[in-house]
């Protein structure tokens, strides 16, 4: 590819990435402030996830191997 094509995409790949950011700004921030872990997952689409979760599957865990 020209160098010329290069640049145009990399252009185009910059603007769609600030776009991306833009759109999801304030459900990323809101997720942050929870402390949550947020990860992009394509255009406008994110994996938002509560680490509180992890705790709750140690529990059920510990539960099972106490109770076999």
């Amino acid at each position: 590819m020209h160098n010329h094509g290069i640049k145009w995409l990399l252009v185009i790949k910059t603007h769609m990435n600030m776009a991306d950011r833009a759109l999801c700004a304030d459900q990323d921030r809101w997720a942050y402030q929870l402390r949550w872990t947020v990860s992009r997952t394509g255009f406008g689409a994110r994996h938002y996830r509560d680490p509180r979760f992890d705790l709750v599957r140690e529990l059920e865990e510990v539960g099972r191997a106490f109770t076999a």
